[in-house]
């Protein structure tokens, strides 16, 4: 491999180079004033111009090919073109329409970048502005405004993504456009990441394993860093904000600058929570969390070569309940950030490196990437019980060819190399060695007005487990047939999709595709108690590849007055994995075994986006999902999200000059009730939650300053989510919770 990168490397630097010019002219579409402060980004080149006062905008040295350009100001629609770069200059003048309406941008799939229309796949997104003026804790709370995600909760501070019912290992989460994973086989294992200096989060809603691999078979959550600063600025940034419920706080502090041929940035933050308090202001001890962030990153463009390469390091505590009697502790002070009692503590060391070479006709990306993280539990006394370090190396190549402009031929490996070692005194999953290798061929076809894509994909799995404490010692236990093991998987998937669209109105996406995973370490090698759970679980090292086949169907229009889409899909399920109690028990402890069995998940999500001619400063977003899961032989899967009403308002204006924007967006949100449980689940009521925020930007030459103010559960409700790990406590969900932001970008 290391040959092959040196020669592709001495092949380009050896040949030609034309350096391509591209720029224009900004305009407004009513007045035809020129626009300044456009920001002009073209993301694979990792690269943002920005307009002057005369509206002129240039980027310079490009490399020839074809590329997405976004064209971004605040006030004005987003506009996003593909434009082939093939002239030594390149001269494209555009038109903004003045709207505060925020209309899809560019979204990633794979490795490349396009509109959202020129696409077969369900993807959403959601910024990370709009995740804390909303009043979003976390990174999983921030998505789970989306329709058809939802998050599995253990606390305000433990929660995973859960998409169209399906979470942990049949979700797959992309960081610095890599595989990422956080130990996520247990339920109070949450995902453990922040917002803090990122630009917004990508969904890719049902399977996606033909260019993700395993694991992608529910999903994949895409995190998409902040962009580079304006070519020849430097940019500062100062964030704060404060949470009522939890007296918590979070502060980060960016710079970053970039030249002509290089970029660089740098970011530190941290939060801290104290408890969270219920609708009946009972403080549910324990349920505090914090955690320190710190990131770098370096690019340059040498040539044919751009390259981003990446450092992030983060420290994160979660306090958990073990057991019923630690309800009964006697509280510390109300504002105690202490993790004297049971936690989880988490490191995070994650390098990447992101690089595109441009050959004569043809790109070649290489990404790789290593990852350590180091989690740890401590169940009181300041004593470390379990310890686990996770070391995972990863790449992925690809190399993408461009026929006539109109067909897109892709051909790429993904392959992942991971480590699991126990260093602590108590064990859940064994010490073991996980490899994965794949090949792909991904074939996509850009027409006038169609865009169909698809392609076929071969994975190899192996894993190979160690003795490992208790769980292969015991040979008096339940699990007793669970020995260290080495097994290997295959796996062929696929994906067929097409996206019709006219010229202003209608888009009709239909996708076919499957998914594969094998059993996780939990799954596979499970032999004793875990604590939260009450639980003596029960692996099976005997267990098959899990596989699904999902479909699809999405239609959207849109207009001047409204924008309707409508999405169902089917996922089909051959050897789901599942947990299913049983009528015995061990050490006074029930036991649940993880058992197989095919199982469907089906659903439809609804969104309507009213926004009157006439009414310019209204906006008015109502969406709706449901969700059905059920095994085959009757009962009904775990953790499946009850059926979601949400409404907002949001009402916009631009008074003068100076401020941008100022909006407020009262809202409310209606879950009813989920009366079909799992196995070990209960049902849930219906109930409702009343919220709101407000936002003002104040713009001026030198400086942008944005504040924000949300409250949520504004009535103080007391409910259960269906899918917090805490109503097994018979513990309430988050009471009424204000928060307060603030920013400032100079």
């Amino acid at each position: 491999m290391k040959k092959a990168l040196l020669y592709i490397f001495f092949c380009i630097s050896i040949s030609g180079y034309a350096q391509v010019t591209f720029k224009g002219i900004i305009r407004s579409d009513s007045s035809e004033t020129k626009i300044n402060k456009v920001l002009i980004s073209i993301a694979e080149l990792n690269i943002v111009a920005q307009s002057n006062e005369e509206g002129f905008y240039q980027l310079k040295n490009l490399p020839k090919g074809q590329f997405t350009i976004m064209y971004k100001l605040l006030g004005y629609q987003t506009r996003v073109y593909s434009v082939s770069l093939n002239d030594s200059v390149v001269e494209k003048d555009i038109s903004l329409k003045q709207s505060f309406l925020q209309f899809p941008e560019v979204v990633v799939y794979g490795t490349n970048n396009v509109a959202t229309d020129k696409t077969a796949n369900t993807i959403s997104q959601i910024d990370a502005i709009e995740m804390r003026t909303t009043g979003a804790m976390n990174l999983s709370d921030g998505i789970a405004k989306i329709p058809g995600v939802s998050q599995l909760t253990t606390g305000s501070g433990i929660s995973k993504p859960v998409i169209r019912g399906l979470f942990g290992n049949r979700i797959q989460t992309v960081l610095y456009g890599l595989r990422f994973d956080n130990q996520q086989w247990q339920d109070e294992h949450g995902l453990g990441l922040s917002d803090v200096g990122i630009d917004r989060v990508e969904i890719i809603k049902g399977a996606a394993s033909l260019l993700y691999g395993s694991e992608a078979m529910g999903g994949v959550i895409n995190i998409i860093e902040e962009k580079s600063a304006p070519v020849k600025t430097v940019k500062a940034d100062f964030s704060t904000r404060f949470f009522s419920n939890t007296l918590g706080n979070g502060t980060d502090v960016g710079v970053k600058g970039a030249g002509t041929k290089i970029n660089w940035r740098l970011r530190f933050g941290e939060d801290s929570h104290a408890d969270y308090s219920d609708g009946n202001n009972k403080r549910v001890l324990n349920s505090r969390f914090g955690g320190y962030y710190a990131k770098a990153g370096f690019g340059f463009n040498f040539k044919r070569w751009i390259s981003q390469n990446n450092y992030m390091f983060t420290k994160s505590n979660f306090g958990f309940l073990m057991d019923t009697v630690q309800l009964k502790d006697a509280p510390d002070g109300r504002s105690s950030r202490s993790f004297d009692r049971p936690h989880h503590t988490v490191y995070l060391n994650v390098f990447s490196s992101q690089n595109t070479f441009f050959l004569n006709r043809s790109k070649l990306k290489v990404n790789l990437g290593m990852q350590n993280n180091n989690r740890q539990e401590q169940e009181g006394g300041n004593k470390i019980s379990l310890n686990m370090l996770l070391n995972s190396y990863i790449t992925n190549i690809v190399w993408t060819k461009l026929i006539k402009e109109k067909i897109e031929f892709n051909i790429g490996t993904q392959d992942f190399y991971q480590t699991n070692t126990n260093l602590g005194a108590r064990t859940i999953i064994p010490d073991a060695k996980v490899m994965e290798g794949s090949a792909f061929t991904y074939i996509k076809a850009n027409l006038k007005h169609l865009v169909a894509e698809g392609g076929l994909r071969y994975d190899y799995r192996s894993v190979e487990t160690f003795t490992t404490g208790t769980i292969n010692t015991d040979p008096t236990g339940p699990g007793f047939k669970i020995t260290p093991f080495n097994r290997t998987y295959n796996a062929i998937n696929g994906s067929l999709g097409l996206s019709w669209f006219d010229a202003e109105h209608f888009n009709i996406k239909t996708n076919f595709s499957t998914g594969y995973r094998s059993g996780n370490l939990a799954e596979l090698s499970s032999n004793g108690l875990h604590e939260g759970t009450y639980r003596f679980e029960i692996g099976n090292i005997d267990m098959k590849i899990e596989q699904n086949i999902c479909g699809d169907l999405t239609l959207l229009y849109k207009s001047s007055f409204i924008n309707l889409s409508a999405s169902g899909y089917y996922n089909r399920f051959l050897n789901y994995i599942y947990l299913a109690p049983s009528d015995k028990e061990y050490l006074g402890f029930q036991i649940f075994n993880y058992l197989q069995q095919n199982a469907t998940i089906k659903g439809i999500e609804l969104l309507s986006d009213i926004h009157p001619k006439k009414i310019k400063c209204l906006n008015w977003i109502t969406s709706y999902s449901y969700i059905y899961g059920q095994l085959d032989n009757g009962n009904y899967l775990p953790f499946i999200p009850a059926p979601k009403l949400n409404s907002d308002l949001k009402f916009s204006f631009k008074n003068s000059k100076k401020i941008s924007e100022f909006s407020v967006k009262p809202g409310f949100t209606y879950v009813f009730m989920q009366d079909r449980p799992g196995d070990f689940e209960t049902s849930t009521p219906d109930y409702y939650l009343v919220n709101a925020s407000a936002s003002i930007t104040i713009k001026n030459s030198k400086s942008l300053i944005q504040i924000s103010a949300s409250g949520n559960n504004l009535l103080n409700r007391t409910y259960y989510d269906h899918l917090s790990r805490f109503k097994y406590y018979g513990i309430y969900n988050i009471g009424r919770n204000v928060s307060l932001n603030f920013k400032i970008i100079i």
